[in-house]
């Protein structure tokens, strides 16, 4: 199996896509807006890509946050708001800020199973500060190390309630990023005891079975590497002072922040202790550049993807989308009532 989790180039699959992802077996998929046209469309899709290989339990992944961050959009799919609406409610009422970014999450997940989909990369974990960057920006859950960690557990927690497997991200924190690791490198000197802010919501969900990296420089801890693609980092702070024992995602490898061509990217973040390349672009030389790579999952990245293989599961019984909805409404609804 090949270790990484490759794009699609359209609404279906070409026939070049389908012999080759047989052919290379890899660890999963990812859909973007080019992938999601109707609901009809979209089943089927993830249903061929699990005829490919004839196994119901893999990796069919979005980036579906609400807000900005949104692959499958209205008027086909719900509409969902960015963290920043439960970040505001938690600040009035906490208990009720939970309660909807977990029913929120639940009916995402809903929406996200029914059409085959069984894993989210939400919720960021990232801490705000006054100068996170946009491409954070709204998505954060808050401010501060536990309110991030509450409101992130409760959407796991929905996600879960769908069967969905949601991540945790970005690793070991995008908070203090003021760029775009899209367009270029962000580096942090805070020092290693400010940075215990950051970890600190990763570290209360370490035991979650997902993770992704940051495409970040942390000087305190590698001044040449970013964390995607250093060893340290990923030893001693991801899987070390986080305790993150869980698969390990690259953010996007296709990203400016990162040097050198993708299969060279590759091959570095797999080297540095990543389990899993994220190429998200669908770009076929790209694809086959990564499984021709000689670089294969080793038994400890077997173990940690059976682990989120086992956590996919049909949605537990409760209340439907509508009425998971409603139940939010009526909560954010609290933060507007109050006065300015």
């Amino acid at each position: 199996m090949t270790p990484a989790i490759f794009g699609i180039s359209g609404l279906e699959l070409t026939a070049d896509e389908r012999a080759f992802f047989k052919d290379a077996d890899p660890a999963g998929y990812i859909l973007f807006g080019r992938n999601c046209d109707s609901k009809d469309q979209l089943r089927k899709l993830t249903d061929d890509l699990r005829e490919i290989h004839g196994r119901e339990r893999l990796i069919v992944s979005i980036d579906q946050e609400g807000g900005r961050v949104a692959r499958m959009k209205p008027p086909v799919w719900q509409r969902y708001p960015a963290g920043e609406a439960f970040a505001a409610l938690w600040n009035v009422a906490p208990a009720s800020a939970i309660e909807a970014a977990r029913a929120n999450a639940e009916a995402m997940g809903r929406e996200l199973a029914e059409m085959g989909i069984s894993v989210d990369y939400h919720a960021p974990f990232d801490v705000r500060r006054p100068e996170t960057d946009d491409v954070i920006g709204d998505r954060a859950l808050g401010t501060e190390p536990m309110q991030v960690a509450a409101l992130g557990r409760a959407v796991l927690d929905g996600l879960s309630r769908a069967g969905i497997v949601g991540c945790l991200k970005h690793m070991p924190g995008h908070g203090r990023a003021t760029s775009d690791s899209h367009k270029e490198l962000p580096r942090v000197d805070a020092s290693d005891e400010e940075l215990e802010v950051d970890i600190e919501p990763f570290r209360t969900l370490s035991s979650h079975p997902l993770g992704m990296s940051a495409h970040m420089v942390f000087e305190a801890w590698d001044a040449d590497h970013p964390a995607t693609l250093s060893a340290n980092v990923i030893r001693e702070i991801i899987r070390g002072r986080i305790g993150f024992d869980g698969l390990l995602l690259t953010d996007d490898i296709d990203m400016e922040a990162l040097d050198g061509t993708i299969v060279e990217r590759s091959i570095r973040a797999l080297d540095a202790g990543c389990d899993i390349v994220l190429n998200c672009w669908a770009k076929m030389d790209d694809q086959v550049a990564i499984a021709e790579s000689g670089k294969a999952m080793g038994q400890k990245t077997i173990e940690r993807l059976d682990r989120v293989l086992a956590a996919m599961h049909e949605p537990d019984d409760g209340p439907d989308t509508a009425e998971l909805l409603a139940n939010r409404d009526t909560l954010l609804a609290i933060a507007q009532e109050q006065p300015a």
